[in-house]
């Protein structure tokens, strides 16, 4: 007989770790203990030697699905004498935070800092949504909190570690005699699955109207499916926050939650019954199904089917069947969805359920919801009751909420597959907290970007990267921040000892900074980008990278945005970008991409121009003949409130612009979008996908930096505008050229610094033409090309690219 005292770290708790280990120990004939614990799992067994040797190859080999193991160390200790294997329940004490055994005589301590990582919440199990969608369960059919060891709430509720219920928002509910059983049972798929219950002992729903009076019905869900098919708003709390939720095929319901929640054009994410469902409106591969149907459950961008498309082609009667429903009883069913989803975008954000009351709003007449979150003008995401029925009655009729307290609210994920990857867009549900094992230094903040905010803290060879927090410009997100902020830091009990921001003097976090009277290291954001796809891809070594965005503050005090740089952790060097460009009235030009386009024309040609008073009106496309171009052109000319920028995101918006994007813009990169959108439907409508015509460009060398000349690539665009080239196509061709320049200046750059890695990064990568054809061109051309995946590409990636520098310049 022998004794092993095992340390378990990872992924382990809130996942069936315990339940397993117990099981694996009874099957070995082992005996002695498991327990939760701050670094981990511990475990204690006594055993035959053989049959320990066993049980670690059986912990090795046959972890839970949702565990994640990322150490174990094993100890010899003398025999105890265990009688029995027992789950022993975690003993804290609030005062010091130490986690003990019942034995006095042994004492572990949280002298490191804790290494148990947070399980993300997980979605429905199928063993679960049988039984809430079984009407002769008594106890879980039709039950809106039903889960298992296998699924549900686990960030959301976690007020503190170990993970164990009395630390959890369930605690306020007490387990049923029928609970407890299958809590207690080894057998049973519950056994020690923290939130069980049912609609005996567990949370309950109560509908509410928009005033607040308690709608007193029998059914609650099913009141809410007719306020649905009425053409009602609901608020309806989930499991990370509300979400506002109406008919996704009612047009005029449609239309009154956008004017509501004032969002005139952004697409509105969609919940759809099924996978069948799904289907019917998009084509999805083999990729993007597994993601769908898999335990995250995130909103997928996925292509609409050619029916649900604006601009499709004339139908021909005989093809109505297959192209736009089914005849049934002599009656069509349409199986077009209301434009005014998404209106003209080639995609839909489609998000499967992934609690049991999301199951249960849907029946047979209901299979498409508008699905978005519930906030105010940017704010973050609504989670408390009495806020949402304060903030929201404005904009829904009704409300569905329950008593179950949110801890940590948290948004949907948002992922969308290219080259047959899934790549995250925004981390939230299923996917955050992020927990990378990684070697740094303790107790380093990273504060990350002002837009599309995350923040990341180090502690004990871990990065924690927090949810997706939002805009930094609103006391609501700060608010937001802080709460992630404190929560990872007293979780993992972190004491933090270097701040790291990003080096814009005019950010949110110059300000915040000051705060703090420990090491400060400014980040410029773009070094920041190209590191994240270092971290994202597990490479150290200098490589060549390419960060194209919107905005980031320069070495040179401008707004950069197309950089070309060789850099590793530590240092950069730019090496290429755009030629400078004007941006009339600042800000003005990110919201009026016609002022960019406006302001490339006038670079463009004004060689041509009268130098006193340059008028280009005549120069200029059609949809620019109402807009106040002297005006602007004047500012240009004068240099009033005309900073510089080298922003691929500005070009994009600019040529955008030329070719027919003539709004203001009511969401961040929706002109790049409509550029895109026109791309790719001339493409489909060719069937030609190998389109490779670009435009002629200019490089020039100045210093060792290789300059981008735009007038050329926009005199050609306008020359083709003149020539009634197809809009299309004169998309797609510019498209070519960013590839055609992007791959070029990279060949020069390995000739002259030996580099061979290509990291892309930044928000204009979430493009998928570009980022499909530049990927292809490098590869090509024999460059290993490094891409987001598990890191968003966007500035949510900001705060871990800057933590691993500033670790890195630390030392």
């Amino acid at each position: 007989m022998i004794r092993k005292y095992i340390v378990v770290k990872g992924i382990v708790q809130g996942v069936g770790f315990r339940p397993f280990i117990y099981k694996i120990a009874l099957n070995n004939k082992l005996n002695g203990w498991v327990k939760n614990s701050c670094e981990g799992v511990y475990i204690d067994i006594e055993g035959h030697s053989n049959d320990i040797s066993n049980f670690i190859i059986d912990l090795k080999s046959k972890e839970p699905i949702l565990s994640k193991v990322e150490d174990i160390t094993i100890i010899e200790k003398d025999l105890k004498g265990y009688k029995d294997f027992k789950i022993l329940i975690s003993d804290i004490s609030r005062k010091d935070r130490k986690y003990q055994y019942k034995d006095e005589n042994e004492l572990e301590e949280c002298s490191k800092g804790i290494s148990t990582i947070i399980s993300p919440d997980i979605a429905t199990c199928e063993d679960c949504r049988n039984e809430v969608l079984d009407k002769s369960n008594f106890r879980r059919g039709g039950y809106s909190f039903t889960n298992c060891i296998n699924c549900g709430p686990r960030f959301t509720i976690i007020k503190k570690l170990p993970y164990d219920r009395f630390q959890t928002t369930m605690n306020e509910f007490n387990m049923c005699s029928q609970c407890i059983s299958e809590y207690e049972n080894p057998l049973n798929r519950r056994f020690h699955a923290e939130p069980t219950c049912c609609n005996r002992c567990g949370p309950k729903l109560t509908v509410l109207d928009n005033r607040g009076n308690i709608i007193d019905c029998i059914d609650e869900l099913k009141k809410i499916r007719d306020y649905l098919k009425e053409g009602k708003i609901i608020a309806v709390k989930g499991l990370g926050g509300f979400n506002l939720i109406c008919n996704g095929k009612d047009k005029e319901a449609i239309d009154l939650l956008r004017k509501r929640k004032r969002r005139k054009t952004k697409p509105l994410a969609l919940m759809m019954r099924d996978i069948d469902i799904i289907l019917k409106y998009c084509n999805i591969n083999s990729k993007e199904n597994e993601i769908l149907i898999g335990n995250k459950k995130p909103i997928v961008l996925l292509e609409k089917k050619d029916n649900q498309l604006e601009n499709n082609k004339t139908i021909n009667n005989e093809d109505i069947n297959q192209t736009l429903g089914k005849i049934v009883n002599n009656k069509l069913l349409n199986y077009k969805l209301p434009n005014n989803i998404s209106f003209n975008s080639s995609k839909f954000g489609v998000v499967l359920p992934y609690t049991p009351l999301h199951y249960l709003l849907f029946d047979e007449e209901l299979e498409v919801l508008v699905f978005t979150s519930a906030n105010i003008s940017g704010a973050p995401m609504i989670y408390k009751n009495e806020e949402a029925l304060s903030e929201l009655k404005a904009i829904a009729d009704y409300f569905l909420i329950h008593n179950r307290d949110i801890n940590m609210p948290i948004d949907d994920s948002v992922v969308n597959v290219i080259l047959n990857e899934e790549r995250v867009i925004r981390g939230g549900r299923g996917y955050a907290p992020i927990s990378r094992k990684y070697i740094v230094n303790d107790g380093i903040l990273a504060l990350g970007s002002q837009f599309k905010n995350t923040l990341s803290i180090s502690s004990n060879k871990y990065i924690f990267t927090s949810p997706y927090i939002g805009e930094m410009d609103n006391l609501e997100t700060f608010s937001n921040f802080k709460n992630n902020m404190n929560y990872i830091k007293n979780i993992y009990n972190i004491n933090i000892k270097t701040v790291c921001y990003d080096m814009h003097p005019n950010y949110w976090s110059s300000e915040f900074v000051k705060n703090y009277k420990c090491e400060k290291i400014g980040v410029y954001h773009h070094h920041a980008h190209i590191v994240s796809c270092m971290v994202d891809n597990n490479i150290t070594s200098r490589v060549i990278g390419l960060a194209f965005d919107g905005t980031g503050y320069g070495e040179d005090g401008q707004i950069w945005g197309s950089e070309f740089l060789i850099c590793d952790f530590k240092r950069f060097k730019r090496v290429g970008h755009l030629s400078y460009m004007d941006m009339p009235t600042g800000d003005g030009a990110v919201m009026y991409p016609w002022k960019m386009g406006a302001s490339l024309i006038y670079k463009a040609l004004k060689k041509n121009l009268n130098k006193e008073m340059p008028n280009i009106i005549k120069f200029l496309p059609s949809q620019f003949s109402y807009k106040n171009i002297n005006l602007i052109i004047k500012i240009i000319y004068n240099k009033i409130n005309t900073p510089l920028t080298s922003s691929m995101g500005r070009l994009f918006d600019g040529v955008a612009s030329l070719l027919g994007f003539n709004s203001k813009i009511s969401y961040e990169g929706e002109a790049a979008i409509y550029l895109q959108d026109l791309a790719e439907y001339f493409i489909k409508e060719r069937n030609n996908n190998i389109y490779k015509e670009f435009y002629s460009y200019n490089i020039k060398l100045n210093k060792d930096i290789n300059i981008i000349d735009t007038n050329k690539i926009i005199k050609n665009i306008l020359e083709d505008l003149k020539n009634q080239v197809n809009k299309g196509e004169i998309a797609i061709r510019f498209h070519n050229t960013i590839v055609e320049i992007s791959s070029n200046i990279c060949i020069s750059l390995r000739d002259r610094y030996g580099i061979n890695e290509v990291a892309l990064s930044g928000g204009v990568f979430q493009n998928e033409i570009l980022l499909e054809k530049l990927y292809i061109k490098l590869k090509e051309n024999d460059f290993n090309v490094l891409t987001h995946k598990n890191i968003p590409c966007n500035d949510s990636g900001i705060s871990i690219g800057q933590l691993v520098i500033a670790n890195e310049q630390g030392n």
